[in-house]
C-alpha cells in the first residue's frame, strides 16, 4: 500500500508578519480568539437539516444505495443540468446530480429488453437546504 507523507512548510516570521498584517486590515474576515470560541455553536444546531442529509447520504454510501463516482462530463452538458436545477441562478436543494442520475435512469428503461440489468427503485435524497448566514 502507498503511504503518502505530507511535508508543511511553516511561514517564516516575516511572512506570518505579513499575513497577520493582511488579516488585521481584511474587514471581511477576523482572527477568531477565546471569547469567539466560548460562543461558537456546533454545525448540528444551527444546521440540522444539513447535518441529517449529510447522515443520510454518508449511510446510504455505506449500505450500498448510491456509490460515489467521478465523472468527466463536457462542460455544455454539465451547463444544462445546472440551469435545469437552478433556474434563478442560486444554488441550494439536492443539487443537478439527481437529475442526471434520473437522465441516466430514463434512459435506461428505454433500453430495457436490450440485455441491460433492471435498474434498482430510484434513489431518493433526502431535501438539503443552503443557507446562507452572515456571521
Amino acid at each position: 500500500m502507498l503511504k503518502r507523507k505530507t511535508e508543511y512548510i511553516l511561514p517564516t516570521p516575516e511572512e506570518e508578519a505579513i499575513i497577520n498584517a493582511q488579516i488585521a486590515e481584511d474587514p471581511d474576515t477576523f482572527e477568531a480568539d477565546d471569547e469567539w470560541f466560548k460562543n461558537a455553536k456546533p454545525t448540528r444546531e444551527l444546521f440540522p437539516e444539513i447535518v441529517q442529509w449529510y447522515q443520510q447520504r454518508q449511510a446510504d454510501l455505506k449500505a450500498g444505495i448510491i456509490q460515489d463516482v467521478h465523472l468527466t462530463l463536457d462542460a455544455d452538458i454539465v451547463r444544462w443540468f445546472q440551469i435545469q436545477a437552478y433556474p434563478d441562478g442560486k444554488t441550494g436543494g439536492t443539487g443537478w446530480h439527481p437529475l442526471v442520475n434520473q437522465a441516466l435512469r430514463e434512459y435506461i428503461a428505454g433500453k430495457q429488453g436490450e440485455a441491460n440489468p433492471q435498474p434498482s427503485a430510484p434513489y431518493q435524497p433526502a431535501e438539503q437546504t443552503a443557507v446562507k448566514q452572515d456571521l
